[in-house]
């Protein structure tokens, strides 16, 4: 087992969850985190004071900050990658940050762990990169065309193919995994669901954008965490594995469901304008997966949404 794991972004929503799960299973953990915006040193405060869990607070732009103090410093086995800027509404805004940390910040990574020789280097990405499909298209699989329509999807795949590169030219040894949308406890409370349930609890105006049409399939993120687990432990070096929810809902579904769970009236619901480059529907097929490493997601969607809506609801501001 690669017992020391460099986690990146490990205070982040789905970092966190990794983190804790890594904690659990035994591994030696060095989280790096430059703390943005979506990051929350309180969700690892059940492990802070322990031998096992070192924090570094730092950016992964900084090459020479990250040799200095994390991979000179440390005997580093394996990479777990979720350091990145996520949010697609920041990234029509403010493209360059998206560039500078999703695809520099992924290359200084990968030259560092080459030179350190770590041993296992997993790039979490996600299912954006792939575009987006028709009602009738297939679900995105591993071979389906990169097409990324935003900065943010752009930055990922920009990244992903860095990775698969560095695996292709110097055999370095990459994993990556493409994920759908995760949710669930944690989760920034600038994205779309953490939103919805706020917004209802508060009885403020939900905001969907268009018409609310866009399809998109829900990733509980433990069940996210454990896919990642799954791949990182069994799965092959340099291939690409798909993590999905199973659950295709449109956005006015979404809301409905969480409108309806909270006893709130749909009245709350506002169309505005759509996004520019909104991607229409997201689905992923899971079969690599499934059999090949024998992984499934436990979660049924009633069961995460009501555990998110729980969570939500208690740590609601």
């Amino acid at each position: 087992m690669h017992k020391n794991l460099l986690i990146t972004g490990g205070c982040g929503f789905i970092g966190s969850h990794f983190v804790l799960e890594a904690h659990k299973r035994g591994y030696n953990i060095i989280n790096l985190d430059a703390l943005t915006y979506a990051a929350n040193k309180k969700h690892l405060s059940s492990i802070d004071q322990t031998d096992a869990y070192t924090f570094i607070h730092g950016d992964i732009r900084d090459k020479d900050f990250l040799e200095t103090h994390v991979f000179e410093k440390y005997d580093i086995d394996g990479v777990v990658h979720f350091a990145a800027e996520t949010h697609v509404d920041k990234s029509i805004t403010n493209p360059s940050l998206f560039i500078e940390t999703n695809v520099l910040g992924t290359q200084n990574l990968l030259f560092l762990s080459r030179k350190y020789n770590i041993k296992r280097y997993l790039q979490v990405s996600t299912d954006e990169v792939y575009g987006d499909l028709k009602l009738e298209d297939d679900a995105f699989s591993e071979t389906t065309p990169i097409q990324p329509h935003s900065p943010y999807s752009a930055s990922k795949a920009g990244a992903d193919h860095i990775v698969q590169a560095y695996h292709d030219t110097y055999g370095f040894p990459t994993l990556i995994t493409r994920c759908s949308n995760n949710y669930g406890p944690h989760q920034d409370s600038s994205k779309f669901l953490p939103v919805i349930i706020q917004k209802a609890l508060n009885n403020e105006s939900i905001p969907v954008y268009g018409e609310g049409k866009q399809i998109r399939d829900w990733l509980y993120v433990t069940d996210h965490v454990d896919g990642i687990f799954r791949v990182f432990e069994e799965g092959k070096a340099g291939e690409v594995y798909n993590i999905g929810g199973g659950v295709e809902l449109t956005n006015i579904q979404l809301v409905k469901y969480v409108l309806k769970s909270l006893g709130k009236s749909e009245s709350l619901i506002t169309f505005v304008a759509d996004r520019p480059g909104h991607d229409f529907r997201y689905a992923i097929d899971m079969t690599k997966i499934e059999t090949e490493l024998g992984w499934t997601p436990k979660f049924t969607f009633e069961q995460g949404i009501d555990n998110a809506i729980a969570w939500f609801s208690n740590n609601n501001t």
